[in-house]
């Protein structure tokens, strides 16, 4: 039997509230992000995409997702950080300008069915993202190759898009 908690007299798994959202989205980052990239607010190390050079805030690094290394990277990893950006625009622009030719953008987002993690609701995220407004702002930003996954079983969907 599957563990819930309640929120709003509404059932939701229990993992949804344990963090490491990016464990549902991993087998899917493990297929596109290749060669050297970034896991931008990962949160914990053992959370982190293999491989990756982990950016967090909480890490004492002096990057940010602001601020990334000089170089240029094959892909760009992000679970469950964009909504916590007070500009979540600029971030992605600045993400895509990071980006080598042919690279990977990926990003694992909460969705607004989870009522929990709504800005009103949770003062930890100051946005709520939806696919459609998420691969709008991506397709002005010049990325290609952008394909959205429905709701998954964590609330959560996948976004991902290639630099041309």
């Amino acid at each position: 039997m599957i563990e819930t908690i309640k929120f709003n007299d509404k059932e939701y798994p229990l993992f949804q509230a344990l963090g490491n959202a990016s464990q549902f989205a991993l087998p899917y980052a493990k297929l596109l992000c290749k060669g050297r990239g970034y896991d931008i607010g990962y949160g914990k190390e053992a959370w982190k995409l293999e491989g990756a050079i982990g950016i967090d805030v909480n890490d004492g690094s002096p990057f940010d997702a602001y601020r990334l290394p000089e170089e240029k990277v094959d892909y760009i990893y992000s679970s469950h950080c964009l909504e916590h950006l007070p500009d979540w625009v600029k971030a992605l622009s600045y993400w895509v300008s990071k980006l080598r030719k042919g690279g990977d953008l990926v990003l694992y987002l909460p969705h607004k069915d989870q009522e929990y993690w709504l800005p009103w609701n949770n003062r930890k995220h100051i946005h709520i993202l939806t696919a459609e407004s998420v691969i709008m702002c991506l397709k002005s930003l010049g990325m290609t190759d952008l394909f959205s996954s429905e709701r998954d079983l964590n609330h959560s969907f996948l976004i991902v898009g290639n630099k041309k």
